[in-house]
């Protein structure tokens, strides 16, 4: 028999140990299979996800060598798909999880996203936009890291080790 406590949710009781199904560990989770994805087709294995609640509106990887593209980084085609889903440009009630700290270029496009809530896995200390500060991401956006630090930070070394092994 269950012992834990209730809580009351659309006027039901609910176990309180199901009222977090989908939770900062799961969203970070998808965004490390995003990543997975991006590294088994020769991308660099960044992967994010963007969410509204329990809701999941965008889930992408890198891609700028298949799109030969710059810009084609996971956070810049999640932040476009999650705004073509709820018809917004702006996300001001979405959260962001990634598997490694947005570039400058990506903190700025989530600024004028006004994202509610950026969470990431692992710094990057040579291109992450902390280097520059917060404030490089709108005044109003949470910051998180740290979720599933050691797996993308693996995942990372991993590949780039395979790249620097295959180069001649």
């Amino acid at each position: 028999m269950y012992r834990g406590g209730f809580k009351a949710q659309n006027n039901y009781l609910l176990p309180s140990c199901l009222m977090k199904i989908y939770g900062d560990d799961y969203f970070m989770k998808l965004a490390l299979q995003e990543a997975q994805k991006a590294a088994a087709t020769g991308e660099v294995p960044v992967g994010a996800v963007i969410t509204a609640g329990d809701q999941l509106l965008a889930r992408c990887h890198n891609s700028t060598e298949m799109l030969n593209d710059v810009t084609a980084h996971a956070e810049i085609l999640a932040i476009t798909a999650a705004a073509q889903y709820l018809g917004s440009k702006y996300l001001m009630e979405c959260t962001l999880y990634v598997t490694l700290e947005p570039c400058v270029m990506c903190a700025g496009a989530l600024r004028w996203a006004q994202i509610g809530r950026v969470v990431y896995a692992t710094p990057d200390d040579k291109a992450g936009f902390m280097r520059y500060g917060k404030e490089l991401l709108h005044p109003r956006t949470q910051l998180e890291m740290g979720i599933m630090m050691e797996e993308s930070s693996l995942l990372l070394k991993s590949f780039f080790a395979a790249r620097r092994k295959s180069e001649p």
